[in-house]
């Protein structure tokens, strides 16, 4: 059995339906679609069981409830600024300005779908960049992959550092 980004928002959108603590409009199809892209490890375009299962955990963990800390239903930037920090992604303030200016309505303001979103998304472009890191590091005779992957672990970290202004 696999499931489509359509289906996938069916189910989706079913469950949180039910949720009183969370303020969302549903999933949007494009959420869905990231989602999709983002587990999908055969390329087929659809979620395997254990893909699914994968995605359900990462959706199931807590990083939104725990940090709307006036259970609002929705996020202010600083909560999502402590949200994402709990979910490992070490950004900048020009970066959560840019992200709360992208994914928050007017009021700054950030819904679950949005939040997802924007996590899958981070969580997609960081794969991205470790892996092309890696791989140049590679290719230009780092040693073997699993050197390259240290050295990039490295430069992510160096990296970071440099945009927190640590």
């Amino acid at each position: 059995m696999e499931i489509s980004a359509t289906e996938l928002q069916t189910i989706f959108n079913k469950i949180v339906a039910k949720r009183t603590d969370i303020k969302t409009d549903g999933f949007s199809m494009e959420t869905c679609r990231v989602m999709v892209n983002l587990m999908d490890e055969s390329g087929n375009g659809k979620l395997g069981l254990s893909e699914f299962a994968t995605l359900w955990k990462k959706i199931q963990k807590e990083f939104y409830k725990k940090n709307d800390m006036d259970g609002s239903g929705c996020m202010s930037t600083p909560e999502m600024r402590m949200a994402l920090k709990e979910a490992g992604f070490s950004l900048n303030d020009c970066i959560h300005q840019i992200l709360a200016a992208r994914y928050g309505d007017a009021d700054m303001k950030i819904d679950f779908d949005n939040f997802v979103s924007c996590v899958m998304r981070l969580e997609m472009m960081f794969r991205i960049v470790a892996q092309i890191s890696a791989n140049r590091l590679q290719a230009e005779g780092v040693g073997s992959f699993e050197q390259a992957l240290h050295f990039q672990n490295q430069i992510l970290s160096l990296r970071r550092s440099v945009l927190e202004g640590g």
